[in-house]
C-alpha cells in the first residue's frame, strides 16, 4: 500500500493538481480506506496537530520568508542590470566575453537572491536579446542562462539549503536513534552553506571551462569581441559601484552564518534589511514596489509552508503503511551496500526531478531515505550537498523544468522550446559530472566545514 500511495501521488501531480493538496488529500484518502481493512492505525493521526505545530513554529524555517524578501527586493532594485552592463564592458574585449559576464553576474545574483526564477527571468530579459543580436548561438545562450539561474540552488545563501538543512537535521537525529546514539549534535544550515561554497564555485568553473572548449573547437558560435571600452576613472567607479553592494550584502549574510555570529534566521533578517537599503540607495523603492515585494514574498512563503504541511501528512501516512520499513529492507538487501544504496537514491531523485519540483522532493523523498543512508554511515553534510546538486537538475530537465518555463515565458519570440531543451543538455551533464567529482573527492564538500567548525 505504501508503494501504491507513492505512485498515485506522482500520477495525480502529473495531472496538474496542487502539490500540497495532493500530498495531504491522497494520503488521508489512503489512510481512511486502509483503516477499513485494518492496514492503517488511525490513532497515528492523533500526533498530526503537534507535528504541524512544530513545522509552523520551526525557527530555522523562519529564514525562508526573509531570504525570499531579500531576493525579491534585489530583483526590483535592478542590481543585476547594472552588474551585467559593467561586466559586459569588462569582459567584452574577449571572444565569448558576454557569456562569461552572464555566468559571473548570474552567480552574484544567485548568491544574493537564492531564487532560481528571479535569476532566470532577469538574465533572460536583459542578456538574451544582446547575446542573439551579437551573433551567439541561440541554443547555447538559452542553456547558459538557464544553467546560471540554477546556481541559486547550490551557492549559499540558498533557500534550498535552508529547507534541506531542516530536513537533514531531523533525519540525522532519527539515524542516531536507530544506531543507539544519543547526541545533541545535528546538521545546521551553516554546515550546508560551508559545504556548498566550494562545489558551487567549482560548478561555475566547469561552466566556464565548457565555454572555453566550445570557443576553441567551435569558434563560429561566438562572435568577435567588441571594441574594448577605455578603462578610465569613470569606468572603474561604475564597475566598483555595481559590484560592491551585492558583494557586501553576500559577505554580511554568509559571513555572519559561517563564522557563528548569527543564526540563519538572524542573518536572513540582516540580508532583508540590507536589500532594502540598497534599493533605497538606488532610488528603486516606493510604496507600490514594497507592496509588490511583500505580496510576492507572502505567496512564495505560503506555497513552501503549505507543501511542507502536506508532505508531513503524507510522510505520517506513508510510515503508518509500513513504507519506512520497506525502504530499509530494500536498502539493506541491495548489492554494494551503502554505495549501491546511495546510487539508487541519487538515481531516483534525478528521475523524479523530471516530474516533481525540488521542494516536493525535499519534503517528501528526502525524509524517507536520508535517515537510512545516514544510519549506514554517510556524512550528513556530503549527503546534503549531493542532494542539492542533484535537485539542480530538476530545474533543467524537461518536461517540468521550471527554468525552461521561466525563460520560455519571457523570451517567446527569441528562441524556440527545442533550442532551450538542446541548450540545457550539456549543462545537465556538467551538473552530473560535478556529482561524480564530489563522489570521488568528498573532501571538496567536507573540507571547509571542518576548517570553520573544528
Amino acid at each position: 500500500m505504501a508503494i501504491v500511495l507513492f505512485i498515485v501521488v506522482c500520477l495525480v501531480l502529473m495531472l496538474g493538481y496542487p502539490v500540497a493538496l495532493t500530498l495531504a488529500g491522497v494520503a488521508l484518502l489512503f489512510a481512511g480506506v486502509s483503516s477499513l481493512f485494518g492496514i492503517f492505525d488511525t490513532s497515528l493521526l492523533g500526533i498530526l496537530p503537534n507535528r504541524l505545530y512544530g513545522v509552523i513554529n520551526n525557527p530555522i524555517l523562519m529564514a525562508v520568508p526573509l531570504f525570499v524578501f531579500m531576493g525579491v527586493v534585489l530583483e526590483k532594485s535592478k542590481v543585476a542590470e547594472q552588474l551585467l552592463t559593467s561586466m559586459a564592458e569588462l569582459f567584452g574585449r574577449f571572444r565569448g566575453g558576454l557569456i562569461f559576464s552572464v555566468f559571473f553576474v548570474g552567480m552574484l545574483l544567485a548568491a544574493s537572491t537564492g531564487i532560481v526564477g528571479a535569476t532566470v527571468v532577469t538574465m533572460g530579459l536583459m542578456s538574451l536579446p544582446s547575446l542573439l543580436k551579437r551573433g551567439y548561438d541561440p541554443a547555447f545562450s538559452a542553456g547558459a542562462i538557464c544553467a546560471t539561474g540554477t546556481l541559486g540552488q547550490i551557492i549559499p545563501p540558498s533557500i534550498a539549503l535552508v529547507l534541506l538543512g531542516d530536513v537533514l537535521s531531523n533525519a540525522y537525529q532519527q539515524a542516531q536513534l536507530q544506531m543507539g546514539i544519543f547526541s545533541p549534535k545535528s546538521v545546521s544550515v551553516g554546515d550546508l552553506f560551508a559545504g556548498a561554497l566550494l562545489p558551487g564555485l567549482l560548478l561555475l568553473a566547469l561552466y566556464c571551462l565548457y565555454t572555453l572548449l566550445l570557443i576553441r573547437f567551435k569558434p563560429e558560435q561566438f562572435p568577435e569581441p567588441i571594441e574594448p571600452k577605455r578603462v578610465d576613472l569613470a569606468f572603474i567607479l561604475q564597475t566598483f559601484g555595481a559590484l560592491v553592494p551585492p558583494l557586501l550584502l553576500i559577505f554580511m549574510v554568509l559571513g555572519s552564518i559561517l563564522f557563528g555570529i548569527a543564526t540563519p534566521t538572524e542573518a536572513a533578517s540582516v540580508g532583508a534589511f540590507g536589500a532594502l537599503i540598497i534599493a533605497l540607495m538606488k532610488r528603486q523603492m516606493s510604496v507600490s514596489i514594497l507592496k509588490e515585494v511583500m505580496l510576492s514574498t507572502t505567496k512564495v512563503t505560503s506555497m513552501v509552508f503549505l507543501i511542507l504541511i502536506g508532505a508531513s501528512i503524507f510522510s505520517l501516512v506513508f510510515r503508518g503503511l509500513g513504507g519506512e520499513e520497506l525502504i530499509h529492507q530494500v536498502f539493506s538487501s541491495m548489492p554494494g551496500g551503502v554505495i549501491g544504496a546511495t546510487i539508487l537514491v541519487m538515481l531516483v531523485i534525478f528521475l523524479l526531478g523530471f516530474i516533481l519540483d525540488f521542494i516536493e522532493i525535499t519534503f517528501v523523498v528526502v525524509p524517507l531515505v536520508a535517515p537510512i543512508l545516514l544510519s549506514m554511515g554517510l556524512d550528513p553534510i556530503w549527503l546534503g550537498i549531493m542532494i542539492a546538486v542533484n535537485l539542480q537538475t530538476s530545474f533543467l530537465t524537461p518536461p517540468f523544468g521550471f527554468a525552461l518555463f521561466y525563460l520560455r515565458g519571457v523570451t517567446k519570440d527569441l528562441v524556440t522550446s527545442g533550442q532551450i531543451y538542446r541548450g540545457v543538455i550539456p549543462f545537465v551533464i556538467i551538473q552530473l559530472l560535478l556529482m561524480l567529482i564530489l563522489s570521488v573527492w568528498p573532501g571538496v564538500v567536507t573540507w571547509l566545514p571542518s576548517v570553520i567548525y573544528r
